[in-house]
């Protein structure tokens, strides 16, 4: 990188200007995957914090930026993962300048000021300004810019399976008001589809209708939310949840279909997670003699369920971020999966995220760095 930004603000403005756009769906714009932006984030981390950094491609053209920085101690007694993503939605239909960075009202605002480069902006910077104390520390530090959080999380699952054992707790970039989300619920997006025989709309009894074979299925699964959900009930997180989100069938007004689809988006609690969704409703809608249903997992996010009583948890708690829960998933939950417990935490609001004219508070994201400076300085022996 050229030179160094002049403070937090900056920064976040340099990250918002680089589009990162999620490629996946409507994307508002053909500027779009994750290499501009981690290639600054990669010259910063080794430029401005000190840190030994590589470019782990996971999809082509879509790297992680894995930023690994000095430790004086063989073994220090932790490992500190800072992981926000570097991927945004779609910019179409917002009514500002999405990648315009543009500073007014004491904001600023553009796509991903709030999801989530105002969390890689406040950490990054608490990185920097600490450049010369973490090796010192009692603790190894890794920052991690994840890919395809927004669709897939092809980064963290990626992370995850390589490099699990560099870290032993994770500190997940997400607009959260600087809440420590220590817990949320596992996230499977999962389509149904019926098949069906087709035929002219004039002879409908020479065909198969399998729109129609969808009410049983409908039912069946409003049943199994009503019925079968509370038996998964979690003292943390609450109720598993059901929503049949898209319906998909027929061609053309004239023809008996043969083929249709629901999509279901099922928030599930740790025990059902445990027991494994898909087969929990295999089994439910074969007793429903729906055996010839097929099921195709679109998506799955594991669960995040880090104790409140977890040290590190505790610790943040000690630096007045508070433990909450949250309806939505992210990172952490792959991350977990394999043996990394963490939370997902950072300034601005969930609320802003993935808006039309998204924002972050100068002041937040001040108080964000300044956070995650108090946090690595806590770690001093």
């Amino acid at each position: 990188m050229t030179a160094t930004p002049t403070g937090v603000v900056e920064l976040l403005r340099d990250l918002i200007a680089i589009p990162s756009v999620n490629p996946d769906g409507d994307c508002g714009t053909d500027q779009t995957g994750e290499k501009a932006c981690a290639d600054y984030v990669a010259a910063f981390l080794r430029d401005a914090c000190g840190a030994e950094v590589v470019l782990e491609e996971v999809l082509p053209g879509r790297p992680n930026v894995i930023g690994r920085f000095p430790c004086d101690q063989s073994a220090p007694s932790h490992r500190i993962l800072f992981g926000p993503h570097l991927d945004t939605v779609g910019v179409g239909g917002m009514t500002i300048p999405p990648f315009g960075a543009e500073v007014r009202d004491g904001r600023v605002w553009g796509r991903g000021a709030s999801d989530t480069k105002g969390s890689m902006a406040a950490m990054l910077w608490a990185l920097h300004e600490h450049r010369d104390l973490i090796p010192r520390l009692d603790a190894g530090i890794v920052f991690v810019g994840f890919m395809s959080e927004e669709s897939g999380q092809d980064g963290s699952r990626d992370f995850a399976g390589k490099h699990a054992a560099e870290a032993d707790f994770a500190l997940v970039g997400e607009p959260t008001g600087m809440d420590a989300v220590h817990a949320h619920k596992a996230s499977w997006w999962l389509e149904f589809s019926t098949a069906g025989r087709a035929a002219h709309g004039a002879r409908p009894e020479l065909g198969d209708n399998a729109i129609l074979k969808l009410v049983p299925l409908i039912q069946a699964l409003e049943e199994f939310s009503r019925k079968c959900l509370p038996d998964y009930d979690d003292a943390v997180l609450g109720r598993s949840t059901l929503s049949i989100n898209e319906c998909r069938g027929g061609t053309r007004a004239n023809i008996v279909p043969d083929r249709a689809s629901i999509v279901v988006d099922l928030r599930a609690t740790p025990a059902l997670y445990a027991a494994g969704i898909p087969a929990v409703l295999r089994a439910w809608l074969e007793q429903h003699g729906l055996t010839e249903v097929k099921l195709h997992i679109l998506g799955e996010s594991p669960v995040l369920h880090t104790p409140i009583a977890h040290p590190m948890v505790q610790r943040l708690n000690g630096l007045g971020s508070s433990p909450v829960t949250a309806p939505w998933f992210c990172d952490a939950g792959w991350l977990a999966q394999a043996g990394i417990p963490g939370v997902a935490i950072g300034p601005g609001s969930i609320e802003q995220a993935h808006t039309r004219d998204e924002w972050i508070r100068v002041t937040d994201l001040e108080e964000g760095a300044q956070f995650f400076g108090k946090f690595l300085r806590s770690f001093q022996s």
